[in-house]
């Protein structure tokens, strides 16, 4: 299971170039102009993660495959583009289709770069896109309450449900806030996840920074950290630059330039934690001579559902899961050692997956 996160932002704040870092690829035309990016550019991106690499290490597996996200590089928005201004009807539908939003934000100084608004304020940019979005909301609850009125008066449930989470949502939003701040409970949240709301997206904001600040930020990053922190929500710093030089170097080149800089990791990994960390992610593993690799799943899915993620048989045949934990199976030196120091746990369907864990599924066919 992987996960969409659209970029977004105002017109050249570096997203098409964060893009094409995420992406290793030119594929996202980074220019000076606004609208540059018409149609959105996706990109499936490999999820770094060194356990993998040890795990492989140790069962000498042939084949090493990463699990995956996608990022859709999404054309810059405008303030009006609720109201369809600068391609906004567009631009909007294609957020709708993201489970969450990277909000990338300008927090460089640079005369040579226009700023659609003229000038450099990261927390007055992110709440022009917010207040976009949240009238895009408003617009499309008032349409989806027309269309309900006939069903919720003959009492279709399904109806009914949906106008009370209409409502809620319109309230908040109508009060200045976004809709990701109702309170859903749990028995509501599929019924909440299929209005699509623009503003129920879990955000990050990405605070893009020129090089030489990519180490320790800024006023602005730091202003941003301090909104979103009041939000809920998370932020990371990143210079676009760096991580599209950084693109283009090998593993060894690529650790001497960020040692060069300060820097102790990509902000390519820093980005894909927060977004684990916003959508409440978390990884788990196969392990075999033929492949190691990585599976994405939820915090609390349950193990006839993580086996699901391989395969639906998996799920509906799931019989029990032979499960190590990550440190335990590199402590005894692979699947052998944790058996012969019970290390190796059989669980049901009942059990809680957590991240790290080394599964092997049983089921019937």
């Amino acid at each position: 299971m992987g996960f969409k996160t659209g970029i977004v932002g105002l017109p050249n704040v570096g997203k098409s170039t964060l893009f094409n870092a995420l992406t290793r690829t030119a594929a996202a035309q980074a220019a000076n102009f606004p609208f540059c990016t018409i149609e959105p550019n996706v990109g499936d991106v490999a999820v770094p993660d060194p356990r993998l690499m040890k795990l492989a290490e140790i069962a000498k597996s042939k084949a090493i495959i990463p699990t995956r996200m996608t990022f859709v590089d999404i054309a810059g928005l405008v303030k009006g583009a609720s109201k369809g201004e600068g391609l906004g009807n567009q631009f909007l539908a294609n957020i709708r289709e993201c489970d969450a939003i990277a909000h990338v934000l300008r927090c460089f100084e640079d005369g040579d770069v226009t700023h659609v608004e003229g000038r450099v304020d990261p927390v007055a940019d992110a709440e022009t896109i917010e207040t976009e979005l949240m009238l895009a909301d408003l617009e499309s609850i008032e349409k989806r309450m027309q269309n309900l009125v006939r069903k919720v008066r003959g009492g279709d449930k399904e109806a009914m449900l949906q106008e009370r989470l209409l409502k809620e949502a319109q309230a908040v939003l109508e009060n200045g806030q976004p809709a990701r701040t109702v309170e859903v409970p749990d028995e509501d949240r599929k019924a909440w996840g299929m209005l699509q709301l623009l503003t129920s997206k879990p955000i990050l904001y990405v605070c893009n920074v020129s090089e030489d600040e990519a180490a320790s930020g800024n006023a602005h990053s730091a202003a941003v950290a301090e909104m979103a922190s009041r939000q809920g929500a998370a932020s990371v710093v990143i210079s676009a630059k760096i991580e599209e030089e950084i693109s283009q170097l090998d593993a060894e080149e690529a650790e001497m330039f960020l040692s060069e800089l300060g820097l102790t990791e990509a902000g390519l990994d820093r980005l894909i934690r927060a977004g684990y960390e916003l959508l409440g992610l978390q990884t788990y593993f196969t392990v075999g001579p033929k492949e190691a690799r990585a599976w994405t799943i939820r915090h609390g899915t349950l193990a006839p559902q993580a086996a699901g993620v391989i395969h639906g048989d998996f799920e509906k045949g799931f019989i029990r899961a032979e499960t190590i934990g990550y440190d335990d199976f590199v402590s005894n030196g692979g699947e052998q050692g944790a058996k012969d120091t019970g290390k190796m746990r059989v669980e049901g369907k009942t059990y809680e997956v957590k991240d790290g864990d080394v599964l092997h599924f049983l089921f019937n066919a």
